[in-house]
Protein backbone atom coordinates (compact mmCIF):
# COMPACT_ATOMS: atom_id res chain seq x y z
CA UNK A 1 0.00 0.00 0.00
CA UNK A 2 1.47 3.54 -1.01
CA UNK A 3 -0.16 5.49 1.49
CA UNK A 4 0.04 8.73 -0.42
CA UNK A 5 -3.94 9.13 -1.20
CA UNK A 6 -5.34 12.41 -3.09
CA UNK A 7 -5.62 15.37 -0.65
CA UNK A 8 -7.91 18.00 -0.60
CA UNK A 9 -5.56 20.89 -0.13
CA UNK A 10 -2.58 20.40 -2.18
CA UNK A 11 0.74 22.02 -0.51
CA UNK A 12 2.35 25.08 -1.60
CA UNK A 13 5.07 23.39 -3.57
CA UNK A 14 2.76 21.62 -5.66
CA UNK A 15 0.12 24.09 -6.33
CA UNK A 16 3.24 26.93 -7.14
CA UNK A 17 4.78 24.74 -9.76
CA UNK A 18 2.03 22.44 -10.47
CA UNK A 19 -0.59 24.85 -12.36
CA UNK A 20 0.93 25.69 -15.67
CA UNK A 21 2.44 22.47 -16.16
CA UNK A 22 -0.89 20.55 -15.36
CA UNK A 23 -2.17 21.95 -18.78
CA UNK A 24 0.49 21.00 -20.48
CA UNK A 25 -0.03 17.62 -22.59
CA UNK A 26 3.21 16.07 -21.93
CA UNK A 27 3.15 16.98 -18.33
CA UNK A 28 0.18 15.58 -17.94
CA UNK A 29 0.32 12.33 -19.41
CA UNK A 30 3.84 12.27 -17.32
CA UNK A 31 1.89 12.43 -14.26
CA UNK A 32 -0.59 9.62 -15.24
CA UNK A 33 1.99 7.31 -16.24
CA UNK A 34 3.57 7.80 -13.26
CA UNK A 35 0.53 7.15 -11.19
CA UNK A 36 -0.50 4.44 -13.10
CA UNK A 37 2.88 2.86 -12.62
CA UNK A 38 2.38 2.91 -9.27
CA UNK A 39 -0.85 1.83 -8.49
CA UNK A 40 -0.13 -1.31 -10.45
CA UNK A 41 3.18 -2.04 -8.13
CA UNK A 42 2.25 -1.04 -5.19
CA UNK A 43 -0.05 -3.66 -4.32
CA UNK A 44 3.15 -6.11 -4.53
CA UNK A 45 4.57 -4.83 -1.73
CA UNK A 46 1.38 -5.85 0.39
CA UNK A 47 1.57 -9.54 -1.45
CA UNK A 48 5.42 -9.60 -0.47
CA UNK A 49 4.18 -8.42 3.42
CA UNK A 50 1.36 -11.42 3.22
CA UNK A 51 4.04 -13.63 1.98
CA UNK A 52 6.64 -11.85 4.87
CA UNK A 53 3.69 -12.48 8.00
CA UNK A 54 3.59 -16.44 8.34
CA UNK A 55 7.24 -15.43 9.94
CA UNK A 56 7.91 -11.67 9.88
CA UNK A 57 5.68 -9.54 12.04
CA UNK A 58 3.90 -6.96 10.52
CA UNK A 59 5.71 -4.23 12.82
CA UNK A 60 8.92 -5.53 11.91
CA UNK A 61 7.56 -4.76 8.08
CA UNK A 62 7.19 -1.47 8.63
CA UNK A 63 10.45 -0.47 10.21
CA UNK A 64 11.87 -1.50 7.57
CA UNK A 65 9.78 -0.13 5.06
CA UNK A 66 10.26 2.99 6.85
CA UNK A 67 13.68 2.99 7.29
CA UNK A 68 14.44 2.98 3.81
CA UNK A 69 12.43 5.88 3.45
CA UNK A 70 14.19 7.73 5.48
CA UNK A 71 17.65 6.75 4.32
CA UNK A 72 17.06 7.34 0.76
CA UNK A 73 14.84 10.71 1.33
CA UNK A 74 17.82 11.95 3.24
CA UNK A 75 19.98 11.69 0.46
CA UNK A 76 17.24 12.83 -1.92
CA UNK A 77 17.14 16.34 0.26
CA UNK A 78 20.82 16.96 0.60
CA UNK A 79 21.18 16.66 -3.12
CA UNK A 80 17.86 18.93 -3.75
CA UNK A 81 17.13 21.13 -0.23
CA UNK A 82 20.47 21.05 1.52
CA UNK A 83 20.88 20.50 5.08
CA UNK A 84 18.07 22.62 6.59
CA UNK A 85 15.34 20.67 4.57
CA UNK A 86 16.06 17.70 6.66
CA UNK A 87 14.58 19.31 10.03
CA UNK A 88 10.78 19.90 10.24
CA UNK A 89 9.85 23.49 11.78
CA UNK A 90 7.16 22.13 14.26
CA UNK A 91 9.22 19.02 15.40
CA UNK A 92 6.61 17.19 18.15
CA UNK A 93 3.78 17.61 15.06
CA UNK A 94 6.17 15.83 12.19
CA UNK A 95 6.65 13.28 15.13
CA UNK A 96 3.34 12.53 15.28
CA UNK A 97 2.51 12.48 11.89
CA UNK A 98 5.54 9.40 12.15
CA UNK A 99 4.10 7.55 14.79
CA UNK A 100 0.02 7.87 13.04
CA UNK A 101 1.25 6.56 10.01
CA UNK A 102 3.79 3.31 11.36
CA UNK A 103 0.61 2.55 13.11
CA UNK A 104 -1.64 2.99 10.29
CA UNK A 105 0.93 0.77 8.08
CA UNK A 106 1.69 -1.80 10.87
CA UNK A 107 -2.36 -2.65 11.36
CA UNK A 108 -2.84 -3.49 7.72
CA UNK A 109 0.53 -5.29 7.56
CA UNK A 110 -0.79 -7.45 10.47
CA UNK A 111 -4.33 -7.68 9.33
CA UNK A 112 -2.38 -9.55 5.79
CA UNK A 113 -1.84 -12.59 7.88
CA UNK A 114 -5.34 -13.24 8.19
CA UNK A 115 -6.62 -11.64 5.76
CA UNK A 116 -7.06 -11.75 1.85
CA UNK A 117 -5.40 -8.65 -0.11
CA UNK A 118 -8.26 -7.32 -1.89
CA UNK A 119 -10.49 -8.02 1.81
CA UNK A 120 -8.00 -5.54 3.48
CA UNK A 121 -7.19 -2.93 0.66
CA UNK A 122 -11.55 -2.47 0.14
CA UNK A 123 -11.79 -2.12 3.98
CA UNK A 124 -8.64 0.35 4.23
CA UNK A 125 -10.39 2.56 1.12
CA UNK A 126 -13.01 3.97 3.55
CA UNK A 127 -10.15 6.36 4.11
CA UNK A 128 -11.09 9.25 1.64
CA UNK A 129 -14.78 9.08 3.10
CA UNK A 130 -13.42 8.85 6.66
CA UNK A 131 -11.32 12.01 5.46
CA UNK A 132 -13.68 13.69 4.20
CA UNK A 133 -15.57 13.70 8.12
CA UNK A 134 -12.78 14.97 9.62
CA UNK A 135 -12.11 17.41 7.23
CA UNK A 136 -15.58 19.01 7.75
CA UNK A 137 -14.88 18.97 12.10
CA UNK A 138 -11.46 20.11 11.93
CA UNK A 139 -10.49 21.88 9.28
CA UNK A 140 -13.45 23.71 8.52
CA UNK A 141 -14.06 22.54 5.17
CA UNK A 142 -17.39 22.52 3.77
CA UNK A 143 -18.91 19.31 3.51
CA UNK A 144 -22.47 19.06 2.22
CA UNK A 145 -25.77 16.35 2.70
CA UNK A 146 -24.54 14.59 -0.43
CA UNK A 147 -21.34 14.03 0.35
CA UNK A 148 -22.02 12.93 4.06
CA UNK A 149 -24.36 10.55 2.52
CA UNK A 150 -21.89 8.83 -0.12
CA UNK A 151 -19.73 8.27 3.47
CA UNK A 152 -22.63 6.89 4.97
CA UNK A 153 -23.34 4.27 2.04
CA UNK A 154 -19.04 3.70 1.56
CA UNK A 155 -19.54 2.52 5.51
CA UNK A 156 -22.58 0.47 4.88
CA UNK A 157 -20.40 -1.46 1.48
CA UNK A 158 -17.26 -1.74 4.17
CA UNK A 159 -19.46 -3.26 6.75
CA UNK A 160 -20.73 -5.91 3.75
CA UNK A 161 -17.09 -6.77 3.44
CA UNK A 162 -15.95 -6.76 7.17
CA UNK A 163 -19.00 -9.17 8.18
CA UNK A 164 -18.13 -12.29 6.44
CA UNK A 165 -14.63 -11.85 6.96
CA UNK A 166 -15.14 -10.92 10.96
CA UNK A 167 -17.05 -14.81 11.13
CA UNK A 168 -13.62 -16.07 10.13
CA UNK A 169 -10.88 -14.27 11.42
CA UNK A 170 -12.36 -12.37 14.02
CA UNK A 171 -10.97 -8.79 15.44
CA UNK A 172 -8.10 -9.13 12.81
CA UNK A 173 -10.78 -7.94 10.23
CA UNK A 174 -11.13 -4.73 11.80
CA UNK A 175 -7.21 -3.69 11.55
CA UNK A 176 -7.85 -2.02 8.00
CA UNK A 177 -10.37 -0.15 9.34
CA UNK A 178 -8.13 1.32 11.92
CA UNK A 179 -5.70 1.79 9.59
CA UNK A 180 -8.25 3.93 7.79
CA UNK A 181 -8.90 5.92 11.25
CA UNK A 182 -5.25 6.59 11.97
CA UNK A 183 -4.37 7.20 8.29
CA UNK A 184 -7.34 9.92 7.84
CA UNK A 185 -6.27 11.70 10.96
CA UNK A 186 -2.30 11.70 9.49
CA UNK A 187 -3.69 13.71 6.56
CA UNK A 188 -5.55 16.29 8.54
CA UNK A 189 -2.88 16.21 10.16
CA UNK A 190 -0.52 16.81 7.15
CA UNK A 191 -3.25 19.79 5.80
CA UNK A 192 -2.34 21.83 8.55
CA UNK A 193 1.34 21.62 8.04
CA UNK A 194 1.78 21.50 4.39
CA UNK A 195 2.10 25.25 4.08
CA UNK A 196 4.87 26.03 5.84
CA UNK A 197 7.03 22.73 5.17
CA UNK A 198 8.83 21.10 1.93
CA UNK A 199 6.88 18.06 1.37
CA UNK A 200 10.08 15.97 1.21
CA UNK A 201 10.81 17.19 4.51
CA UNK A 202 7.53 16.05 6.10
CA UNK A 203 8.13 12.80 4.72
CA UNK A 204 11.70 12.43 5.89
CA UNK A 205 10.71 13.10 8.95
CA UNK A 206 7.95 10.87 8.88
CA UNK A 207 10.65 7.90 8.15
CA UNK A 208 12.48 9.02 10.97
CA UNK A 209 10.26 9.11 13.58
CA UNK A 210 7.99 5.85 12.37
CA UNK A 211 11.31 3.96 12.27
CA UNK A 212 12.35 5.08 15.59
CA UNK A 213 8.46 4.33 17.17
CA UNK A 214 8.43 0.49 15.51
CA UNK A 215 11.82 -0.05 16.70
CA UNK A 216 10.94 0.50 20.12
CA UNK A 217 7.45 -0.67 19.87
CA UNK A 218 9.04 -4.01 18.76
CA UNK A 219 11.51 -4.21 21.40
CA UNK A 220 8.60 -3.77 23.85
CA UNK A 221 6.61 -6.59 22.54
CA UNK A 222 9.78 -9.14 21.91
CA UNK A 223 10.41 -8.44 25.99
CA UNK A 224 6.48 -9.03 26.73
CA UNK A 225 6.45 -12.03 24.18
CA UNK A 226 3.84 -10.39 22.26
CA UNK A 227 3.90 -12.60 19.25
CA UNK A 228 1.97 -10.05 16.93
CA UNK A 229 4.96 -7.62 17.65
CA UNK A 230 7.54 -9.70 18.13
CA UNK A 231 11.21 -9.54 16.53
CA UNK A 232 12.13 -12.80 14.43
CA UNK A 233 15.28 -12.67 12.94
CA UNK A 234 14.79 -13.26 8.77
CA UNK A 235 16.52 -15.36 6.97
CA UNK A 236 18.33 -14.60 3.61
CA UNK A 237 15.64 -14.86 1.24
CA UNK A 238 13.17 -12.92 3.87
CA UNK A 239 16.22 -10.27 3.89
CA UNK A 240 15.25 -9.73 -0.36
CA UNK A 241 11.88 -9.64 0.54
CA UNK A 242 12.15 -6.85 3.21
CA UNK A 243 14.61 -5.48 1.28
CA UNK A 244 12.21 -5.21 -2.21
CA UNK A 245 9.11 -4.07 -0.01
CA UNK A 246 11.66 -0.73 1.36
CA UNK A 247 12.44 -0.37 -2.00
CA UNK A 248 9.01 -0.70 -3.62
CA UNK A 249 7.30 1.51 -0.74
CA UNK A 250 9.84 4.65 -1.27
CA UNK A 251 9.96 4.40 -5.29
CA UNK A 252 5.77 4.00 -5.72
CA UNK A 253 5.83 6.97 -2.69
CA UNK A 254 8.11 9.13 -5.59
CA UNK A 255 6.28 8.19 -8.37
CA UNK A 256 3.01 9.46 -7.05
CA UNK A 257 5.27 12.90 -5.70
CA UNK A 258 5.86 13.55 -8.93
CA UNK A 259 2.34 12.37 -10.60
CA UNK A 260 0.72 15.06 -8.27
CA UNK A 261 3.32 17.71 -9.40
CA UNK A 262 2.57 16.78 -13.07
CA UNK A 263 -1.30 16.53 -13.05
CA UNK A 264 -3.93 17.73 -11.40
CA UNK A 265 -5.28 15.89 -8.17
CA UNK A 266 -8.90 15.38 -9.83
CA UNK A 267 -7.80 13.49 -12.69
CA UNK A 268 -5.17 11.48 -10.85
CA UNK A 269 -7.48 10.34 -7.82
CA UNK A 270 -9.61 7.40 -9.42
CA UNK A 271 -7.07 5.52 -10.19
CA UNK A 272 -6.45 5.13 -6.76
CA UNK A 273 -8.73 2.20 -6.93
CA UNK A 274 -6.50 0.14 -9.41
CA UNK A 275 -5.24 -1.25 -6.67
CA UNK A 276 -8.26 -3.07 -5.34
CA UNK A 277 -8.00 -4.53 -9.07
CA UNK A 278 -4.28 -5.52 -9.04
CA UNK A 279 -4.33 -6.57 -5.27
CA UNK A 280 -7.69 -9.21 -6.37
CA UNK A 281 -6.10 -10.54 -9.04
CA UNK A 282 -2.48 -10.85 -7.28
CA UNK A 283 -4.07 -12.53 -4.38
CA UNK A 284 -5.89 -14.94 -6.67
CA UNK A 285 -3.15 -15.57 -8.27
CA UNK A 286 -0.76 -16.34 -5.89
CA UNK A 287 -2.89 -17.06 -2.63
CA UNK A 288 -5.99 -18.60 -4.45
CA UNK A 289 -8.07 -16.25 -2.46
CA UNK A 290 -11.21 -14.04 -4.89
CA UNK A 291 -14.09 -12.20 -3.26
CA UNK A 292 -17.92 -13.35 -3.24
CA UNK A 293 -20.61 -11.86 -4.51
CA UNK A 294 -21.60 -10.12 -1.24
CA UNK A 295 -18.01 -9.19 -0.90
CA UNK A 296 -17.88 -7.29 -4.69
CA UNK A 297 -20.86 -5.71 -4.20
CA UNK A 298 -19.43 -4.01 -0.58
CA UNK A 299 -16.63 -3.31 -3.15
CA UNK A 300 -18.58 -1.52 -5.76
CA UNK A 301 -20.34 0.09 -2.61
CA UNK A 302 -16.97 1.36 -1.63
CA UNK A 303 -15.29 2.50 -4.96
CA UNK A 304 -18.63 3.81 -6.03
CA UNK A 305 -19.06 6.00 -2.86
CA UNK A 306 -15.42 7.74 -3.18
CA UNK A 307 -15.61 8.05 -6.23
CA UNK A 308 -18.58 10.27 -6.09
CA UNK A 309 -17.05 12.20 -3.19
CA UNK A 310 -14.45 12.98 -5.52
CA UNK A 311 -16.20 14.13 -8.38
CA UNK A 312 -18.57 16.44 -5.88
CA UNK A 313 -15.99 17.72 -4.46
CA UNK A 314 -14.65 18.84 -8.21
CA UNK A 315 -18.11 20.00 -8.94
CA UNK A 316 -18.21 22.35 -5.52
CA UNK A 317 -14.50 24.02 -6.46
CA UNK A 318 -15.85 24.77 -9.79
CA UNK A 319 -18.72 26.48 -8.44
Amino acid sequence: MWFFPYQRKMPVFWTRRAGPRAKDVNYRNRGLSLMLVAMIVAPVMDVMAKVLSVDITGAQVVMVRFGFQAVILFAVILATIGPSGLVPKRVVLAALRGVLVAAAVASFFTSLKWLPVADAMAIFFVEPLILTVLSAVFLNETVGCRRLVAVAVGLVGALIVIRPSFEIFGAASLLPLATAVLFAIYLTLTSKMTKDHHPLTLQFSAGVSAFVFMALVLIAGTRAGFDVLTYNSPDAMQWWILVGIGLIGVNSHLMIVFAFKWAPASLLAPFHYLEIVVATVLGYVIFDDFPDALKWLGIAIIIGSGLYVIWRESQVKEA
